[in-house]
């Protein structure tokens, strides 16, 4: 069975798995209550043990970082988001990433769309919904990484982000034998 796997890397990383038929196996929001480093770490563990819970993914996005960001909180995206980065490669999971314009444009047509924006087509083109921004990220880049990988009914804004997208796989690491 194809499964396909969205993650939004951050201090509560949105996760999403779904089958080849669009079905949604799993969402939620991985968190831990550890601090420094140790947080990170069990972030990046507890997603990988979901997705491994699942067997080898078809295919996986992951939301690229938000280099306009501010805060005290972007070095935090970023060390998890190059942390799964680094543990999917180490398992040799391929993966494709995925700018947030990219994830935006997919899931209502608008690349620079507000994510409380988003609510609506995403529900529309999918009917899909939660509460959490991160959950709703993590599930379009599910559906993006179905899309890369299923010949399925598009618009022609996700058409669009597709194409932009063949060819960026990042390599996979070759199994140790």
């Amino acid at each position: 069975m194809d499964i396909f796997v969205g993650i939004d890397p951050s201090s509560k990383t949105g996760i999403a798995i779904i089958n080849g038929n669009g079905v949604t196996l799993r969402t939620g929001e991985i968190t831990s209550e550890l601090e420094g480093p140790g947080q990170m770490r069990e972030i990046i563990d507890r997603t990988m043990a979901v997705i491994a819970e699942h067997g080898t993914p078809t295919g996986v996005c992951i939301e690229g970082f938000a280099f306009g960001a501010k805060g005290k909180a972007v070095d935090w995206q970023y060390g998890i988001g190059w942390g799964l980065r680094v543990a999917l490669y180490d398992r040799g999971i391929a993966y494709k990433e995925v700018a947030p314009n990219q994830l935006k444009k997919f899931a209502s047509g608008n690349h620079q769309e507000k994510k409380e924006n988003l609510i609506l087509p995403i529900y529309r083109h999918w009917g899909f919904e939660h509460g959490s921004d991160n959950v709703r990220d993590a599930y379009v880049l599910a559906q993006i990484a179905r899309g890369l990988g299923e010949e399925l009914e598009l618009t022609q804004y996700q058409r669009d982000v597709l194409n932009a997208l063949q060819g960026k796989q990042i390599a996979r690491r070759k199994k140790k034998q």
